[in-house]
């Protein structure tokens, strides 16, 4: 059973990684990571509390995630400023992930929709001429769209 659920999501992050690749989201998220990066510099070198650049990413992490733990606090007008713009790109970033990849699914959907839809209205087209098996096959689905209904 555990093996089944790895599949599942194996082929999950998969479905997303395709989804990111063709909608574009790849170039999005390799210019948060570097803003990120340019702002884990400009913070470590203007800001006494940023011990490091490990520091500034994860400070810039919890602020960009809303998080906002506190235990590091900017006080120079430029790390104020880094600290804005990059909560504000991580905010849209984090917004337009999931809008971009419910909209594309929504969309697979609707041509799955079709292309069930289509296969059905053929299939009726040649109603006169289907053999006694997929008449019945044919009556059942239509049995089963009915029942979801």
């Amino acid at each position: 059973m555990k093996k089944i659920k790895d599949m599942r999501a194996v082929r999950g992050m998969k479905r997303f990684w395709f989804i990111v690749k063709r909608t574009g989201l790849t170039s999005m998220l390799i210019s948060f990571l570097a803003v990120m990066s340019a702002g884990a510099i400009i913070l470590r070198i203007v800001e006494p509390e940023v011990g490091s650049i490990l520091d500034g990413y994860w400070f810039l992490f919890v602020s960009a995630t809303t998080i906002g733990y506190g235990d590091i606090c900017v006080t120079t007008g430029i790390g104020r400023l880094v600290t804005v713009f990059v909560a504000l790109y991580g905010i849209v970033v984090t917004a337009m992930i999931p809008g971009v990849v419910v909209t594309y699914y929504t969309e697979y959907l609707k041509i799955i929709e079709k292309d069930t839809v289509s296969l059905f209205l053929e299939r009726l087209e040649k109603l006169p001429q289907l053999s006694r098996e997929e008449l019945t096959e044919l009556s059942e689905k239509i049995k089963q769209f009915n029942k979801k209904q």
